[in-house]
């Protein structure tokens, strides 16, 4: 079976969305404040993807766990 780059561009941009809507929900009741948690989700939206960009970046370079 050959899977195409689309199927995991697709994955990855509904994956993030769920996440938004999940920490939405949760901030929700918590909360109890739609507009802060909208910006809460926002937020998360644009911290996420940069801290697990540096994440992999750190790992790349001085993490060498699991190297053959």
């Amino acid at each position: 079976m050959t899977v195409h780059v689309k199927r995991h561009i697709a994955k990855t941009i509904t994956y993030r969305l769920l996440g938004t809507l999940v920490t939405c929900v949760i901030s929700f009741l918590f909360i109890g404040d739609i507009k802060i948690s909208a910006m809460l989700g926002i937020a998360e939206l644009v911290v996420k993807p940069v801290t697990y960009f540096i994440h992999e970046r750190v790992w790349y370079k001085w993490i060498k766990f699991g190297l053959i």
